[in-house]
């Protein structure tokens, strides 16, 4: 705890063509040619270069205007390189200041170990006196505004994560990227912006980092310079230090929705039509072993949060992630962490050996947070040897790549098996493949439904249910598209037909 007080730290042209009508004609034997007419001839009239002006179209003696894309490229490619920085102004600027000087002093008269066991509004209570000799020393005159501010800054640096708990309290912030002690962008629907908080200098930071991953039994420093941890409200982070990180300490935190994400919000979003969402939440009741594929940041997590919702609460459902962050809202629900090595580099325990535990706890369903590697064979194995509706997550850019990509992580394994094997097992054991996308415009959508029906030779075929189709853009960047449905009957309705779904799956569909 003492040292917050510390300073220092770390520290076009075309050519020439020739006109229409002033073409040389090709001479031959006794044939004498019609001389040309100057002014183009019948066949091709001369153009009138006022009459394109009228018409909105350049002139002949006018260069094109560049297109709004073409305008865009220029804007970047004179735009200066050089780093942002973030910088609070004004008021919180002025606390700040006023911290910096107050926080040492403080520290002298308070017992790190009592401030310890002190929730924040008591340790907010006993600092109200406290801050006013401080203050009175330091003949700093404060009114009421300014002094609680001053109580929430100090409170949030020695029992919260510092200055990112003002991040983290801000409902529309969505992710923080704190890129070394000087700059830290957030986003906020979907866009990228410059975040005014500052930390005091990198041992600052690096003391915040260490918070963080220490509350769930990890570490972080130069010999595990990476670390996967989650906070409280289940929020995801990453921290990554020097060596490797060339800018100071890096964290990345992908804050947790404290209001569940259902099928139905996000139909009301527009991240997917109403019809999707039925499919889906049949898919999930009549459980369809099903695949959410998608890049960073596009919603997997969040998708895979609002299908678990649809499973039936006398089911069994057992989680395994690498840093613990769904929520499921059943009664039965075991969640599993893989835990790192130590620093003898003994002691992992994998997804891997986490998925072949699971086969022995009696699981209705598994749910894997994300596979990458060599699980993605037992997670198969799950999904074809009676735990139906078990859901995963992993990496891909469209369904057909999704498929490609789980062939691959199960010939990473040790295991030595046929690629046509491997495909086989692919074909019997996935059912739906959801493809989610984040969008140029930040907004995230279901873009793909796609059904896997079996092999056809060596080569898996799928058959598309629902598809987002690009229309246009506004003219504030916004995309407007078309979620369309295929016309096609399910391949999977003789499941649904069991749990008595087939006819709604069947209309959705339609």
């Amino acid at each position: 705890m003492s040292a917050f007080g510390r300073r220092g730290g770390v520290g076009g042209a075309g050519g020439n063509r020739p006109a229409f009508g002033v073409a040389k004609p090709m001479k031959s034997g006794g044939f004498v040619p019609k001389p040309a007419d100057p002014e183009g001839g019948e066949q091709f009239p001369p153009i009138d270069p006022a009459a394109l002006a009228d018409d909105g179209a350049p002139s002949l003696d006018q260069a094109p205007a560049p297109s709004d894309a073409m305008a865009k490229l220029n804007e970047r490619t004179a735009a200066s390189g050089e780093r942002a920085e973030s910088k609070a102004e004004g008021f919180e600027a002025s606390v700040h200041r006023i911290k910096e000087q107050v926080l040492p002093r403080l520290l002298e008269r308070v017992d790190p170990e009592a401030a310890a066991t002190l929730s924040k509004d008591e340790l907010a209570e006993e600092f109200r006196p406290i801050i006013g000799e401080v203050l009175a020393e330091l003949k700093i005159n404060l009114n009421r505004r300014e002094q609680f501010a001053l109580e929430k800054v100090l409170v949030d640096e020695l029992l919260g994560l510092g200055p990112l708990e003002e991040l983290l309290n801000d409902p529309e912030v969505s992710d923080i990227m704190v890129n070394g002690p000087n700059q830290t962008f957030i986003e906020k629907k979907g866009k990228l912006t410059l975040s005014t908080i500052q930390f005091r200098d990198e041992e600052h930071l690096f003391q915040i980092a260490q918070r963080i991953v220490n509350k769930v039994g990890r570490r972080v420093d130069q010999t595990t310079p990476l670390a996967d941890a989650r906070l409280s409200d289940g929020s995801r982070v990453n921290v990554i230090v020097p060596p490797l990180s060339l800018r100071g300490t890096a964290i990345s935190i992908r804050k947790f929705s404290e209001k569940p994400i259902t099928l139905d919000m996000m139909a009301g979003f527009g991240s997917m039509s109403p019809k999707m969402a039925t499919a889906l939440k049949i898919a999930g009741a009549c459980r369809f072993n099903i695949v959410i594929s998608g890049g960073t940041g596009s919603g997997k997590t969040t998708m895979l949060n609002a299908l678990s919702k649809m499973i039936d609460p006398g089911e069994r459902v057992i989680t395994i992630e690498d840093a613990a962050e769904l929520r499921l809202q059943q009664p039965h629900w075991l969640p599993l962490e893989t835990r790192p090595p130590n620093l003898e580099g003994q002691g992992a325990i994998t997804i891997r050996d986490l998925v072949v535990n699971a086969l022995r706890m009696r699981p209705d369903r598994i749910i894997l947070g994300e596979i990458r590697g060599s699980e993605c064979f037992d997670m198969l194995a799950a999904m074809n040897t009676g735990h139906d509706g078990s859901m995963c997550t992993l990496h891909s850019n469209s369904p057909r790549e999704c498929l490609a990509r789980m062939e691959n992580m199960v010939m990473m394994s040790d295991i030595k098996v046929p690629k046509e094997a491997i495909s086989r097992q692919i074909a019997d054991s996935v059912d739906l493949i959801v493809q989610v996308k984040r969008l140029r415009d930040g907004s995230r959508r279901t873009t793909n439904i796609t059904e896997v029906i079996g092999m056809e030779g060596d080569v898996i075929v799928t058959q598309e249910l629902f598809k987002f189709e690009y229309l246009d853009e506004t003219a504030d960047g916004k995309i407007i598209g078309e979620y369309r449905s295929m016309g096609l009957r399910p391949y999977t309705l003789e499941k649904a037909k069991q749990f008595g779904f087939d006819q709604p799956f069947l209309e959705a569909c339609l």
